[in-house]
């Protein structure tokens, strides 16, 4: 069986690179797939990545002479609220983070969902059936306007300072800086109360959150409570006219920062915009020399591996389903083998050898 996988994944490896002689468009939120496509939905972060994986899997599979074999296919991680997401499935809420999406994943079955795009691995709340498979790695860091005030660096405690409200003007950091009110911006949905701001951040700015050290009050619940906080709905993007504001400051994947400004993997609405991607703790996250995440970097506590999220009984099994995920997502599948080129270009880092396509529990 294993020696079938890889004889179909290294013809899929042949076709692809014949598809790829053809430019073709990523494909958005996708046409109505059939009931034995695999279909995923899940974090923003990766959803561009997904839709011209999407495109080019399809291709090599068309391109190999195969029609049989179950097409890829990926939802947004926004648009209408409700999705069908395969020709029979019932109708679901279109999941928007990662979290929601593993329990999209698990609250239905193959005939609706059967992976979700993650951005971050195993909690402890998530069932042992769960696989996660590891695809690439990402970084979160913060963004300000080009020609504003914020500094080129910021520690790890200054920024946890700045999202706790403490730090609010620029002159607390640096004398020499502008005396002026400090803007943090978080993406994600929230709800501004009488005591401040509470909600649920989207993946890049929950996982800057972690990072820094956020611990929410414990009196009220969700990521954030604090009255200086901005919100915008959309992540990894400088568009939103609160991003404009000379001091604003925003957490921002790094990986979808080099996709954009180096590689040119933007939509309307999901560019950079005006904003820069900065230092934490002395450390640049954006090589610009070489146009890609910085090494120091991405060892760093600000790095983490991008996952598909997959039921184990399905990983496992030999039926078509089964090898059609492996075929996909495992060590000798499409993604591992024929995907790099296109998780470079969208701005993320490839794992070390035998790490792509390994799995892990909760």
């Amino acid at each position: 069986m294993l020696r079938l996988a890889a004889r179909a994944a290294s013809a899929l490896a042949l076709a692809s690179a014949l598809a790829l002689a053809v430019t073709t468009p990523a494909l958005a939120d996708p046409p109505q797939p059939a009931a034995t496509d695999i279909v995923g939905v899940g974090a923003g972060t990766t959803e561009l990545l997904f839709n011209q994986f999407s495109t080019d899997y399809n291709a090599a599979l068309t391109a190999a002479g195969d029609t049989t074999s179950p097409r890829l296919y990926s939802w947004d991680s926004t648009g209408t609220n409700v999705i069908t997401t395969k020709t029979g499935a019932t109708p679901i809420t279109r999941p928007e983070l990662s979290g929601p999406s593993i329990l999209t994943l698990n609250g239905n079955t193959s005939s609706t969902v059967d992976f979700a795009r993650s951005t971050r691995g195993p909690a402890t709340t998530d069932p042992r059936s769960d696989v996660f498979v590891a695809m690439a790695k990402d970084a979160v860091s913060w963004a300000s306007p080009a020609g504003g005030n914020a500094p080129a660096n910021l520690t790890k405690a200054q920024l946890l300072g700045i999202y706790n409200c403490e730090v609010t003007n620029w002159q607390q950091i640096d004398s020499s800086l502008p005396d002026a009110t400090i803007v943090p911006v978080l993406a994600g949905h929230l709800l501004v109360t009488s005591s401040g701001v509470e909600g649920a951040a989207m993946d890049s700015s929950a996982f800057f959150l972690s990072a820094i050290g956020y611990v929410p009050p414990p009196y009220h619940n969700g990521w954030i409570d604090r009255s200086c906080v901005r919100v915008v709905q959309r992540g990894d993007q400088g568009t939103d006219p609160v991003l404009h504001d000379p001091n604003a400051v925003f957490p921002y994947s790094v990986g979808r920062y080099v996709g954009q400004v180096y590689n040119g993997r933007t939509r309307p609405g999901e560019d950079a915009g005006v904003l820069t991607v900065r230092a934490i703790n002395g450390i640049a996250a954006v090589n610009q020399t070489y146009g890609q995440i910085n090494a120091p970097f991405a060892v760093s506590s600000f790095a983490h591996i991008l996952y598909n999220t997959v039921r184990e009984q399905e990983w496992n099994t030999l039926d078509a389903h089964g090898m059609a995920l492996r075929n996909i997502f495992g060590a000798n599948g499409w993604i591992c083998r024929s995907g790099t080129a296109l998780i470079r270009s969208y701005g993320f880092l490839l794992l070390p050898t035998g790490a792509c396509g390994s799995t892990t529990h909760s």
